[in-house]
């Protein structure tokens, strides 16, 4: 069903009936959301979180002294929850008055009668509009930060595992010097730091909008209490504590800044250009046999070729991780367009953009989980493709051990070049494999390096210190351990590496 609030029951509740195969629907709510984020973004968690925030503006404006009753609040209170009956009547006034906040008002009222001529008081649609977006954008990147930590544990786990691994490595797409398994895996996990890091201080720096009236001014609170300014802050103040919000915006117009959002998304959104990047390279590895994604027992890889195994958890996360990335492109064009203290040409967009930014991020953060619990690594597979580039990675070890036994190092240099370009026509041009190494034992000038020939060749003199940098920055105490320690004492994620569809 629709992300938009202006929802009415039947609509909300074809969301379980055969009716809906008829209309559209959200593929992120049909196949790649989790229940939670769904239900986060869904019309009656924002319409209940719409009465919240009128809840605690009446109770704030109890507190510093106005006229309004006990019964009335309790009477909101009770109602605070929007019942299913309550959809399409909102949906008839909202046809009448055209405005789904006054709608909403209205429907409020008749739940809660004895509060019916106070609710609202002093506000515009934006109080709950837009504190309701905060609330509900904070809350969204609490359960996301949550899921990526949890990612990145699972891939922490494997890059150690793997650590020690050697694997080709590649610059331009073409073999390069060797890296190992779990080395590659930590350049993922570090740029996933870096996401996790950006999401985290978004939410950390979320403020909210308060209680700002019609442009931003107050004014319209001025007034209720009579001028007295300090009463108006307090209202301001006492709101955002309770909506659990270190502070307001000390500035606003009719909406909080859509810069907020530019910011939040910036944040979010980067998540999906590291999706694309990972994702891709998993592809690659699978197209090479050298890595695999999870494949279950039953599952069919292609409808026509049964041998396959295609790599469709990663292709998935290529395309959720497109689509969420580009998103920043309409919140930038939302911001920049705003007029003066508000246009209404940031509603629509808005109503799509955001919902469909979490729950993207959350689907992605389901693949990531899921396939990061069961990669598979092919090592015979990995140093078959090592020893096809190695003897020619090995020419500089072997012209140094030459030189080393004191023969000269422009004639080494141009022995091994005429024996490597015959060695390498002969991989081009007749598919045969790589028999450098098979040509240097068989001409005489190598010979006083041939019984060191398999101790130069050895992959993992190959690596550098990969496997030290990865204990270095996984291991107890490192980096990325000190940061996923705070996220393992909230308690990780659990259950996020199932996958719906």
């Amino acid at each position: 069903m629709p992300f938009s609030i202006n929802t009415t029951a039947a609509q909300y509740k074809m969301a379980d009936s055969p009716s809906s195969y008829d209309t559209f629907r959200h593929p992120l709510e049909l196949r790649y959301a989790s229940k939670e984020m769904k239900h986060l973004y869904s019309p009656r968690m924002r319409v209940s979180t719409w009465r919240q925030l009128w809840i605690w503006l009446m109770e704030a404006q109890k507190e510093l002294g106005l006229p309004i009753t006990d019964e009335a609040l309790n009477q909101m209170k009770i109602n605070q929850v929007v019942k299913d009956e309550e959809f399409p009547i909102a949906a008839k006034e909202e046809e009448r008055r055209r405005h789904d906040v006054m709608a909403w008002v209205h429907t409020y009222g008749l739940a809660a009668p004895a509060a019916a001529g106070q609710i609202h008081w002093g506000t515009t649609s934006c109080y709950v509009t837009d504190n309701a977006d905060l609330i509900l954008m904070r809350d969204g990147l609490d359960m996301l930060v949550k899921k990526l930590a949890t990612a990145i544990d699972k891939l922490t786990i494997f890059a150690k595992e793997w650590k020690d691994l050697p694997c080709l490595g590649y610059t331009h797409l073409q073999p390069a010097q060797l890296t190992t398994v779990g080395k590659r895996a930590c350049v993922w996990i570090q740029d996933l730091m870096m996401d996790l890091e950006a999401m985290q201080e978004a939410r950390d720096k979320l403020r909210f909008r308060g209680v700002k009236g019609t442009t931003g001014t107050q004014a319209s609170f001025l007034a209720i209490f009579d001028g007295d300014h300090e009463k108006v802050e307090q209202l301001d103040e006492l709101v955002t504590k309770k909506a659990g919000f270190p502070a307001a915006y000390a500035i606003a117009t009719q909406t909080y800044s859509r810069k907020v959002d530019t910011l939040v998304g910036n944040a979010i959104c980067g998540l999906g250009a590291t999706c694309q990047r990972i994702s891709t390279d998993i592809r690659h590895l699978a197209a090479w046999k050298e890595l695999e994604e999870p494949f279950e027992k039953d599952q069919i890889g292609s409808s026509a070729m049964a041998y396959k195994r295609n790599p469709m958890r990663s292709e998935r996360m290529t395309s959720l991780g497109r689509h969420l990335a580009n998103i920043t492109n309409d919140l930038n064009s939302t911001y920049s367009s705003q007029w003066m203290e508000r246009t209404l040409d940031d509603s629509a967009v808005r109503r799509i953009n955001i919902p469909e930014m979490y729950l993207t991020a959350d689907a992605l953060l389901i693949l990531m989980n899921n396939i990061f619990s069961g990669l598979v690594v092919y090592p015979k597979r990995i140093e078959t493709r090592i020893q096809e580039e190695l003897p020619f990675m090995a020419t500089e070890n072997i012209i140094m051990a030459l030189v080393k036994k004191g023969l000269s190092r422009q004639d080494a240099h141009e022995e091994i070049r005429v024996l490597s370009h015959q060695a390498s026509a002969s991989v081009k041009m007749e598919g045969k494999p790589n028999d450098l190494i098979e040509r240097i034992k068989q001409t005489d000038f190598f010979k006083p390096i041939l019984g060191e020939l398999d101790q130069l060749l050895d992959a993992k003199t190959f690596v550098g210190r990969a496997p030290q940098q990865v204990e270095k920055y996984l291991g107890k105490g490192g980096e990325v351990d000190s940061v996923l320690e705070k996220y393992r004492s909230q308690g990780l994620e659990e259950g996020v590496a199932q996958l719906a569809i």
